[in-house]
């Protein structure tokens, strides 16, 4: 599969545990700054609802595993995989992410 790595902001743009939407090539992608340099990047639609408000989700964890859980039926997805901890038929699509020069980049799918 073809990707790009798509400049979405820069890191001191985020606050930790607090989501912001990005449009990048006509995609709307949540991102999250756990702590550090631990930057998750999925998609902004709610995989129960497809509302787009996966940004304004609720940050939290399961053990070691960084969670959001969506502001509409709070559903719980783990940031890394997308899987849904509440409902195992829900997949919440994520996208891997790098740090260049102060810049996160998304890589996205062609």
């Amino acid at each position: 599969m073809t990707s790009v790595w798509e400049p979405a902001c820069a890191v001191a743009d985020l606050e930790p545990s607090w989501g912001e939407a990005a449009l990048l090539r006509a995609r709307q992608i949540a991102l999250f700054l756990v702590s550090g340099e631990e930057i998750y990047a999925v998609s902004h639609q709610d995989p129960h609802t497809d509302a787009p408000v996966m940004a304004r989700g609720i940050v939290g964890s399961r053990g070691e595993r960084p969670t959001v859980a969506s502001p509409l039926h709070k559903e719980v997805y783990d940031l890394a995989t997308g899987e849904c901890f509440t409902n195992p038929a829900l997949v919440l699509q994520t996208f891997r992410t790098r740090v260049v020069g102060g810049m996160i980049e998304v890589e996205l799918p062609l």
